[in-house]
């Protein structure tokens, strides 16, 4: 019984960071916000079921990329707080992971969307 607990502790754990991360950072609101629009969109232009999982598939990415560069972010602030080439560097490098999945998003988004707005 111990066991099933643990495993709901952690499920519980990682939902708090879910929640801690749209709480607390904008950049993540942003991409809720975004993904929210884009799925009521999907909604009303009824893509079909492979839309739908691209569309899925990007949104997760951007939002775990988020989740990751705020991770990465925090860690670095709680080790130094001066500046450091090397915590400068892994800031940056995981802000670009974010910035390039993001693109894509929107890259895939206007595939999707603008054949059907025109």
């Amino acid at each position: 019984m111990k066991k099933q607990t643990d495993k709901w502790k952690r499920f519980l754990y990682a939902w708090s960071g879910i929640i801690m991360a749209v709480k607390e950072e904008t950049h993540m609101k942003i991409h809720v916000i975004a993904a929210c629009v884009v799925m009521i969109l999907a909604f009303l232009f009824h893509l079909s079921a492979q839309e739908w999982l691209i569309l899925l598939v990007v949104i997760a990415l951007v939002i775990s990329l988020e989740m990751i560069n705020t991770a990465i972010e925090r860690a670095v602030d709680l080790v130094t707080k001066e500046f450091h080439p090397l915590a400068k560097a892994a800031k940056d490098i995981a802000a670009g992971a974010v910035l390039i999945a993001a693109v894509v998003a929107v890259i895939v988004g206007v595939i999707i969307f603008l054949p059907r707005i025109i």
